[in-house]
């Protein structure tokens, strides 16, 4: 069966449930019926802002490292110009799945070769199987192998690995570790076709939840990674001895002794805790694990480091410290190649005051920490930090001892020590990559200098967007890190919102003719969920919220700044206040949980949808009235704007495959919405600076116009769309918020679930 590339129209085939082959190529395309304008596309820098379980150094190429994100694909690093490239920006709508990536392997025999194992849930929220995605060009072009069975880069146990590997003697043999229950699975032909390895014993039996409904922490977390011996094969022969690690507690490693054809428990292993990672030091003969009593990456109590000498098959219990001085899990392990005896591991789940790095210089025997109690509260330091690259990395927060600011790190279950450079390691985060390049200091009574190494690499979930009119040219609605105030697209944010910090921003929206007047919801434990500025977003502060929030939902700001609209999430009502928030009373006539908006011209008039009704009130929220109905979407989410300069001017996007699904547009208020013809789908609008020559402001969407999904642009109020994006710009699902810049033609802001902020601008 033909390769395929991973372009947009890509056809997934039927794979049998005991074998996984190679994607039939697709026939004839129509992508010829809506042509693509030339567009350059970047990053609105933030600067990581998720979770980097994986970072893999290629052991025959120096500099030659990739790394992998949870939600938002792989990276490549550029040494020269320190900064990581993203390699999978060409996935397309249907396959947002695959932009989980669960691992990654680096090709030791040809560099030129990198496999990605990719599908974010195992359970119903990703609607496809996961897929090996393998690459001859270092990841500038991809073939795919979809698979009998779901993969998980965003489901429990995320950190462990690697589940991929490729034997460092014939690569022609790769191995994943596969979760859910379905085993070993093996390729002996460079990741084109794939099978069950029936002799392999255990499938796994952890799971984190199991009375979870949602299937997703009651999943099997399965075979978690995958070790070869390399001493014991030669090259163009296959690696005889192979290690791999299960989520069992009581059997979490298995060894093969003859490539795989048989499996066996090791004897003598430790139970009671599960192997995040199973790294072997060649040289000296030791295979080193670290374990937890959870699967991770956020939970763990307690966890223990273990080296097993091959030779012998003595188990000894190496741990940085006492079981019970222990409480957290070990994860991050890494072995320094230039010098084999010196290996590092992570206290991935030691969350207070900072997670813990520590470091044997004498294969385990003794540790030293990143830092140690003096007197409590206060602490002594074998690193200093510096985030001057990334100001916001400080959260805004001003700790007391024994905390302090910025973080080493949390969720720290990638650790890798540079195989061709003692000197440099890395390590991931929740939140971004740090790393030193004078890690020899910390065993000559110096202190390593400790920075973010996460430039190019941006994995921000982007719940909304805004472009006002003047002020910053952006301001974002992201998940976990809250949000930024992007004066300059091309540079990092100095902080991010504060004063208050939401975990997750999930609506914003300025006042259209007062631009400095700003709010924002989003989720917290406890109050507050709303915020307001009246200076653009530069400087914020809490406002008051109805009884029974429970998450930040949407928010409509009035044209002149005088109300506000607020549809929080667990109140029974859509809420209104004038000035700013100091009370709240019920909407009445609109249901809750309502998706809200505000006119952009008259103030007193506001917005509303829900289950495919469309609701206005011209009295400042207080009370709303059903208006269109018909034809509108029952189904799916649902976003709409009002265009702004001109009062009714609407926009509606949105629907489900099974139902009503396209783009609407109303001028007379939303009493009466007549559907584009041209859209066969579209799940976002924007708008931005019209055209020269035209007087209707630029539109913007993420749709499937003349059978094709992409990024459009019309400069003639919907008439005609013109594709703005390619098959190398795809970044899975774009489904959240879009807009254009009111100040600069053509340019728009795009938001994606992982690959942060996308900026275009005509080429």
């Amino acid at each position: 069966m033909a390769a395929l590339a991973l372009v947009g129209g890509l056809l997934t085939a039927a794979a049998s449930p005991a074998a996984a082959r190679p994607d039939a190529a697709p026939g004839t395309s129509d992508r010829g019926a809506a042509q693509a304008d030339a567009y350059t596309w970047r990053n609105v820098r933030v600067d990581g802002g998720g979770f980097v379980p994986g970072i893999i150094f290629n052991r025959k190429e120096k500099n030659l490292a990739y790394a992998r994100t949870d939600i938002g694909g792989a990276y490549r690093w550029d040494q020269s110009g320190k900064r990581w490239v993203p390699l999978l920006d060409s996935l397309d709508w249907d396959h947002w799945g695959w932009t989980g990536v669960v691992s990654l392997a680096s090709d030791s025999v040809d560099p030129d070769k990198v496999y990605v194992a990719a599908g974010t849930y195992t359970n119903s929220w990703d609607p496809g199987n996961g897929a090996i995605l393998r690459s001859a060009d270092r990841g500038a072009s991809w073939q795919s192998t979809t698979l009998p069975f779901k993969l998980g880069g965003n489901m429990p146990g995320r950190g462990m690995g690697e589940r991929l590997a490729v034997d460092p003697n014939k690569n022609s043999v790769l191995y994943l570790g596969a979760p859910s229950g379905n085993g070993l699975w093996r390729s002996t032909d460079s990741g084109v076709t794939w099978s069950k390895v029936t002799a392999f014993p255990n499938p796994g039996t952890y799971v984190q939840d199991a009375s979870d409904t949602t299937g997703y922490l009651s999943d099997n977390q399965g075979v978690v990674w995958v070790t070869f011996d390399e001493r014991t094969g030669s090259p163009g022969s296959a690696t005889k001895t192979v290690y791999v690690g299960v989520a069992d507690k009581d059997n979490t490693v298995y060894r093969s002794t003859d490539a795989g054809a048989t499996w066996s428990r090791v004897a003598g292993q430790p139970t009671g805790y599960l192997s995040h990672k199973g790294v072997l030091d060649a040289k000296n003969g030791y295979l080193y694990l670290t374990t937890s009593d959870k699967g991770g990456p956020y939970d763990g109590e307690k966890g223990q480091v273990w080296r097993y000498a091959t030779a012998t098959g003595e188990w000894t219990n190496i741990s940085p410290m006492t079981d019970a001085d222990t409480y957290f899990g070990y994860s991050g392990l890494t072995v320094d190649r230039q010098k084999p005896g010196t290996l590092m591991v992570t206290g991935y789940s030691s969350w207070w005051p900072d997670t813990q790095i520590f470091r044997s210089t004498d294969s385990g025997a003794t540790w030293t920490r990143a830092w140690d109690w003096t007197s409590y509260p206060n602490r002594s330091f074998r690193y200093t930090q510096d985030v001057s690259s990334v100001p916001w990395l400080t959260f805004g927060t001003n700790p007391s001892p024994p905390e302090v600011t910025p973080k080493l790190g949390w969720m720290t279950e990638a650790l890798e020590i540079d195989p061709f450079d003692s000197n440099r390691m890395m390590y991931g985060t929740g939140a971004t990559v740090y790393g030193t390049e004078n890690l020899a200091s910390w065993d000559t009574g110096g202190k390593i200098t400790i920075t973010p190494m996460v430039k190019g690499l941006e994995e921000t979930a982007v719940n909304d967007l805004a472009s006002p009119p003047t002020g910053a040219p952006l301001l974002s609605a992201l998940g976990d890190i809250g949000g930024f105030r992007h004066t300059d697209p091309d540079a990092v944010p100095a902080k991010m919102y504060t004063s208050p910090t939401f975990t997750t921003t999930t609506s914003l929206d300025y006042a259209e003719t007062s631009p400095n007047t700003v709010v924002r919801v989003g989720n917290n434990d406890s109050a507050p969920r709303i915020a307001f500025s009246t200076d653009n977003g530069a400087n914020w502060w809490q406002g008051s919220e109805p009884s029974g929030v429970t998450g930040g939902g949407t928010v409509a700001a009035a044209a002149d700044g005088s109300g506000f609209v607020w549809a929080p999430e667990g109140t029974s009502a859509v809420y209104h206040t004038t000035g700013f928030g100091t009370s709240w009373s019920a909407s009445s006539g609109i249901p809750a949980g309502a998706v809200v908006e505000s006119d952009r011209k008259n103030p007193k008039k506001f917005y509303g949808f829900k289950a495919g009704v469309f609701y206005v009130s011209t009295d400042g929220g207080a009370t709303f009235t059903a208006k269109a109905s018909s034809g509108l979407p029952a189904d799916g989410p649902v976003r709409f704007k009002a265009l702004p300069g001109t009062e009714g001017d609407i926009w509606l996007a949105g629907g489900s495959t099974g139902g009503a699904y396209g783009l609407w547009h109303s001028t007379d208020s939303g009493a009466t919405f007549t559907k584009l013809s041209g859209v066969q789908q579209a799940d976002t609008i924007g708008f931005g600076k019209a055209a020269p020559g035209a007087s209707y402001q630029a539109l913007y969407t993420s749709a499937k116009i003349g059978g094709v999904r992409g990024i459009f642009r019309s400069t003639d109020a919907g008439a005609s769309w013109t594709r703005i994006n390619d098959d190398a710009h795809q970044w899975g699902w774009t489904g959240a918020a879009i807009t254009g810049d009111p100040r600069v033609y053509g340019r728009v802001y795009v938001a994606t679930n992982g690959r942060g902020i996308l900026r275009g601008d005509i080429s």
